[in-house]
């Protein structure tokens, strides 16, 4: 921070005291930040909100008087602001915390359930990073009432050697759930890499099953992928595309973290590179930090189509800039645009229709 900044000022919401406590602590921490205020639910934080303007909210899921998300849809409406969401790792949670995402949250934390003390300190990093990039962030109001279009059901004309890789993570849970609903239910494959915490992606995957014409679920280790399908990495392990007596499968591992995240893009990227090559689309979306540049650098060698999603419709233009900027990104397309890019990449060109068949045909 230079001496021309100013310190990324944070109010607390959260029922608990000790909770207060130990956010205000593992914030104070940073020199970055100044916890101006903490409030114990939303309607003493109402009040905070216009006495101290805060630029990021910490906001408990689950509190008296009113839940966090009714909270946050009130924020998103009348006064568009970063939020951070403290979540706890339960199922219960994880559902609340991604309705939380799809509404506008920029980020979240998930809390355990015992050792909350150590825990928390051990996350103070984390939290002191998502806060100060959620500042940075461009809140918009959202228009609660407005529901996405759905997709055509069958799109036709797709290759049948096509498979989708897409790797994403803060923004990510809104931004996929744009691409995916936009998408027919003969797409080709999808693997995706979303950096989620464990429990978390198993809810993830249904909220986008039930919501999507392709059939969504998080991958086991050793599916046989098939088109209309969506395979989402379990949170805490990597996804790779392997092939194995002549059939594409999941494979999943428990090998240290990449790029400082488990599971990884460039994990992912990097297994679709070597196994499948020219026929894979690599897409990277809004995310924090450089997860995927290298995969993506290395699906661009193998002869993949890579696209990324641009700056201006990107939460977080992290991920993607650095992907772009090292030369690995063919195409850039808006958010609303990414899934057209996907089934352009995937159509048949003039002439492969009838290669593909006898191919086919001969398997």
């Amino acid at each position: 921070m230079t001496a021309s900044q100013s310190p990324v000022r944070v109010l607390i919401v959260d029922d608990s005291a000790l909770m207060r406590q130990l956010l205000s602590t593992c914030l104070s921490a940073d020199p970055e930040i100044a916890v101006v205020g903490a409030a114990a639910d939303p309607i003493e934080a109402r009040d905070m909100i216009k006495t101290l303007n805060p630029d990021v909210i910490t906001l408990d899921v689950e509190m008296p008087r009113m839940d966090g998300v009714t909270f946050l849809r009130k924020i998103m409406t009348l006064r568009p602001m970063p939020v951070v969401m403290i979540s706890t790792l339960t199922q219960a949670g994880a559902e609340v915390t991604l309705e939380a995402l799809e509404i506008g949250a920029v980020d979240f934390i998930a809390k355990p359930t015992k050792d909350i003390g150590t825990v928390m300190t051990e996350l103070a990093g984390e939290l002191q990073t998502k806060v100060k990039t959620a500042a940075r962030v461009r809140v918009r109001a959202r228009q609660f009432e407005q529901k996405a279009p759905k997709p055509k059901l069958v799109a036709g004309n797709l290759s049948p050697k096509k498979i989708v890789t897409i790797g994403a993570s803060t923004g990510g849970v809104e931004a996929l759930k744009v691409v995916l609903m936009h998408l027919p239910s003969d797409c080709p494959p999808i693997l995706i890499t979303q950096h989620m915490p464990e429990r978390f992606t198993a809810s993830f995957a249904r909220r986008l099953d039930m919501e999507c014409a392709m059939r969504v679920t998080e991958a086991c280790h050793g599916d046989v992928i098939e088109p209309g399908h969506v395979y989402i990495a379990p949170g805490a392990r990597h996804l790779e595309l392997a092939k194995s007596a002549g059939k594409f499968t999941c494979r999943l591992t428990d090998d240290p973290p990449v790029s400082g995240h488990r599971p990884s893009v460039d994990v992912l990227f990097r297994s679709a590179a070597q196994a499948a090559g020219p026929d894979i689309v690599g897409v990277i979306l809004t995310g924090m930090g450089k997860d995927g540049s290298e995969g993506m650098v290395t699906l661009r060698q193998a002869g993949a189509t890579t696209l990324g999603q641009d700056e201006a419709s990107s939460l977080i233009y992290g991920m993607p800039r650095v992907a772009f900027e090292r030369g690995a990104v063919q195409r850039q397309y808006p958010l609303i645009d990414i899934a057209d890019g996907i089934l352009d990449a995937c159509r048949e060109k003039p002439g492969q229709a009838a290669k593909s068949a006898i191919a086919a045909n001969h398997r």
